[in-house]
């Protein structure tokens, strides 16, 4: 099906700007990007970055699914360089002269005939134009969340500074001064550690403990292998579990368990949690709730040294002078001398150049955004989101979630009729407010389960990655560049030119019981350990009868250099003997020793778990059986 070009507009310069242009472009459309910071990047931007900024994700997972991360980048890139990667790739498509940076959108205004006329201000100057359609991709962080402390006037006439993380840019502004950095999250965390080397003291007032991630599990195992993958994924109970997920929440619901209490344990004893008094109440579980982050190097260091100071379950009650010299004094009567008070607070989640007949359109009662796969509001037509989906594997979820919206526009996605895309959300949004107890970014923040979003977008797609690919993820982490013939497949479909074709898309099929899109793609792997029927030989693939790649890896592939395969006789045998024959299938040397330790790694913690009545911490929160 061809597509009618259109005139879009699309709000913001981060990943899900940037993919969105680079798709939506593709498709034939007249796309420009407005941008208010002066360069491309989003939260990466360097007006942006608090230091010691670094992503959570690997460089193999974190990155656009045709544009790996370039080689010479450390496993975990800094803010500067995630910046570079993205100037690097709106140079490399084209997208450079598409985007207005230092150009803030201050209003968007819906046209009676459809379209909008959107309104923006540049150097002082303000300009309005037309567009067909209007995307909105200033993602889930750009609004900083302050607390309103009492005393803040006074604090800042004394000379004290109150910022947010993403405000506080410059090192030396910390030297030789008192810093009181607020959250426990990674960007608080981040800041602490990055000031302490610089400050005259550096205290953390944290009003709950986080459970953290260490980078290494053990100092081996990279915990991607543990949450970026779909077994990790399914570890924590779907809405609508499929396939092996039921297993694992139903008869082998007891050795899931004892994996979360082994991993539990020895993340306790690697942080050394107990030592430092910093256990986090609850369990490991409450990684559902989207609050799991991944442990700061240095800074339980720098507690067990007494350079950081951690006042755990607390607040600031109160910002004041005292003896002419800014303090914050805490909920339980302490005060803290404070030069700096860093606030790594979070975010609002908010649209504000939309009108406000516009935004209650967007919302439900409670102040959740509406969005049919974190995309399509029900009505208000010409306007999608893009990167409202924020996950573990935030770029190519944007990225898919930029093909859903090119898809969309070119009529190539059979959409279920509006109430009951309504009450489908609505489900979705109650039980994400139970799993999360409320954290869930106003219904913006999928974590865990960024896998199964990208699954139903591809379904709805009519298109995917292949069964074996899929297969794979069970163990390996997901490797973004097998998702770009996805982007292929749709340009064939539905770009302007000779290639396009009639393809017909996935249609929507109505279930009494489910939602009403299908959960899976139509490439839905079978559940582990039954080897797969297929033989197809896309790009990366395996026969895995054989253990031996059909084609070389993949460009960039995150766990494997050129011909590198597991054989049996690499895995341990107590290892073998433990873990489904799908560990002689997978490519990558790194994976063997991610199994040898993983295995004998969670069969011991849970016995020390046991023994150190962690075990009871865990609770199951499947549901019955």
């Amino acid at each position: 099906m061809k597509i009618a070009a259109r005139k879009i507009a699309v709000v913001g310069a981060g990943f899900a700007g940037l993919s969105t242009a680079k798709v939506l472009t593709g498709f034939g459309h007249e796309v420009t990007v407005f941008e208010k910071a002066p360069d491309v990047g989003g939260v990466w931007s360097r007006t942006r970055r608090y230091p010691g900024l670094t992503t959570q994700n690997d460089k193999g997972t974190y990155s656009l699914s045709d544009f790996p991360m370039p080689r010479d980048y450390p496993e975990w890139p800094s803010g500067e360089q995630v910046q570079q990667y993205l100037e690097s790739y709106a140079r490399q498509f084209g997208l450079l002269d598409l985007v207005r940076t230092s150009t803030e959108v201050v209003a968007a205004e819906p046209r009676g005939q459809g379209g909008w006329t959107v309104t923006t201000t540049s150097g002082g100057t303000s300009a309005s134009a037309g567009f067909d359609h209007l995307v909105v991709a200033n993602g889930i962080f750009c609004d900083p969340f302050m607390p309103d402390y009492p005393g803040a006037a006074e604090f800042r006439a004394a000379g004290g500074r109150l910022c947010h993380a993403s405000e506080f840019t410059e090192l030396e502004d910390a030297r030789g001064r008192d810093v009181v950095v607020v959250g426990y999250g990674k960007s608080s965390c981040d800041v602490a550690v990055a000031l302490d080397a610089v400050s005259s003291s550096t205290t953390v007032v944290a009003r709950e403990l986080l459970w953290k991630m260490p980078r290494r599990i053990g100092g081996a195992l990279n915990y991607k292998y543990l949450l970026l993958t779909r077994l990790g994924e399914g570890l924590f109970r779907y809405i609508t579990p499929l396939g092996f997920e039921r297993f694992l929440h139903g008869a082998g619901r007891g050795a899931r368990n004892g994996m979360m209490v082994g991993l539990q344990s020895q993340i306790v004893r690697q942080l050394r949690l107990r030592k430092l008094g910093l256990l986090p109440g609850g369990s490991l579980e409450d990684i559902a709730r989207s609050t799991v982050s991944l442990a700061t190097e240095g800074f339980y260091e720098g507690v067990d040294a007494g350079s950081i100071t951690v006042r755990r379950d607390s607040v600031i009650t109160r910002l004041a002078v005292r003896d002419g010299r800014p303090v914050a004094e805490l909920a339980a009567g302490a005060v803290v001398p404070a030069d700096v008070v860093v606030c790594g607070t979070g975010f609002h989640q908010r649209v504000p150049f939309l009108p406000p007949t516009v935004h209650e359109r967007l919302l439900d009662e409670r102040g959740n955004f509406e969005l049919y796969r974190q995309i399509l509001p029900h009505t208000v037509p010409d306007l999608t989101f893009c990167g409202y989906n924020s996950s573990f594997l935030s770029p190519l979820s944007a990225e898919v979630a930029a093909l859903w919206i090119g898809a969309h526009l070119a009529d190539g996605i059979a959409l279920p009729p509006v109430e009951q895309r309504r009450e489908f959300v609505q489900t979705r949004l109650r039980w994400m407010e139970e799993r999360t107890q409320g954290k869930h970014a106003r219904g913006t923040n999928i974590i865990p389960f960024s896998l199964h979003n990208i699954d139903e977008m591809l379904s709805d797609l009519g298109v995917g990655v292949g069964t074996r690919r899929r297969f794979a993820e069970w163990l390996l982490p997901v490797a973004p560049g097998a998702y770009a013939q996805v982007t292929t497949a749709l340009l064939a479909r539905h770009a302007p030119g000779p290639s396009a074709s009639s393809a017909p898309t996935c249609a929507w099929r109505s279930s009494a019981t489910t939602a009403p899109a299908p959960a899976t793609p139509p490439d839905s792997p079978p559940p582990p350990p039954s080897p797969p029927a297929d033989t197809s030989s896309e790009p990366g693939s395996w026969d895995a009868r054989t253990a031996t790649p059909s084609t070389p890896p993949t460009r960039g592939h995150p766990c494997s250099s050129p011909g590198s395969v597991i054989r049996p006789g690499d895995i341990t045998l107590a290892a073998r003997t433990r873990l489904p024959w799908i560990v002689t299938a997978v490519t990558g040397a790194e994976v063997t020793a991610a199994v040898n330790v993983l295995v004998p790694l969670v069969e011991r913690n849970a016995l020390v778990a046991a023994r150190d009545g962690l075990g009871a911490q865990i609770v199951d929160r499947s549901g019955p059986r």
